[in-house]
């Protein structure tokens, strides 16, 4: 199963039935039974469905929709198809799948109260788009006027991120800041929702590296009792993790891919708001840790 949708999280379901999950993007996880499903934008999962030989010729409905938290005019329709049985002594016994479409979304601006813009931020930080290549860049020794190295390691003015109402002043900074990060270093990253202009869920997707989930919850993150908590015996390893409305999600990586490497939400739309960050990852010492030069006729940015 794999969700191509641009802004929408989908629960999906097939009546009567129960979907045993195997694989997450692409790596194997320990089996677990589930009568729904929900699938973030550029997710996949694996499943495996035990059918019902006790109802021949009985239909199923199989039906998404999505998983919406945050307010606003959003797509509400419903995906449907149905899981027929046929009847196994006329025919082979199988299964047959027939799948609806669903309406187009409807469309979103980008435009906040009062006419003024959306802006999403990580670490305090709006990601601006650069006019240069930022792996073009960072490999000819180029950086100055297209991104500087100084991501913050904390966001730089706290507050109470789940608040009701949020207790905060709005303080947004925009720019072009990269995460430096030494070859082989081990990551440990707290992703946490807000609840400015409504919490909301979102799928964050990590380029170039597998990412391990060892921690989740609702609320603040708190450093001094969560950590506590950690799975880290046999974490769920993916490259697109939900962060909850909400709520909190800790994900360790290592740094061992050199170049240049985007982290960003999944939903399109929170995307162009700046809901992204990029990490550098430096060279090894050995001749298989370097970043390659690019081939000889890629087209400059």
């Amino acid at each position: 199963m794999i969700n191509a949708a641009l802004n929408d999280e989908l629960f999906f379901s097939i009546a009567n039935h129960t979907l045993t999950i195997v694989d997450v993007d692409a790596v194997y996880v320990k089996p677990f039974d589930t009568d729904t499903l929900v699938i973030a934008p550029g997710q996949t999962t694996n499943v495996l469905l035990r059918s019902r030989p006790s109802f021949p010729h009985a239909a199923f409905l199989l039906a998404a929709r999505p998983y919406v938290t945050g307010s606003g005019t959003f797509d509400n329709s419903t995906v449907a198809g149905f899981l027929e049985y046929q009847d196994p002594k006329k025919t082979s016994s199988r299964a047959s799948f027939r799948l609806g479409t669903s309406t187009c979304p409807k469309n979103q601006t980008c435009q906040g109260p009062n006419g003024t813009r959306f802006a999403a931020t990580v670490g305090n930080i709006s990601f601006t788009m650069p006019t240069t290549a930022l792996l073009q860049a960072h490999f000819f020794g180029q950086s100055e006027g297209v991104y500087s190295p100084d991501f913050p390691y904390s966001p730089p003015i706290p507050f109470n991120y789940t608040g009701t109402p949020p207790n905060n002043t709005v303080v947004v900074s925009n720019g072009t800041k990269l995460m430096v990060l030494p070859f082989n270093a081990t990551v440990e990253l707290v992703m946490q929702d807000t609840s400015m202009l409504g919490a909301e869920s979102h799928p964050l997707h990590l380029h170039g590296f597998n990412l391990f989930i060892v921690g989740q919850g609702s609320g603040n993150y708190n450093p001094a009792k969560d950590p506590a908590k950690f799975n880290l015996v046999d974490p769920v390893e993916r490259n697109t993790v939900g962060v909850s409305s909400g709520g909190c999600v800790a994900i360790r990586f290592r740094a061992d891919n050199p170049g240049v490497w985007f982290m960003h939400c999944h939903l399109e739309v929170h995307t162009s708001w700046g809901l992204k960050m990029a990490w550098l990852v430096l060279d090894g010492s050995l001749p298989n840790q370097k970043l390659p030069p690019p081939p000889s006729d890629l087209p400059k940015c």
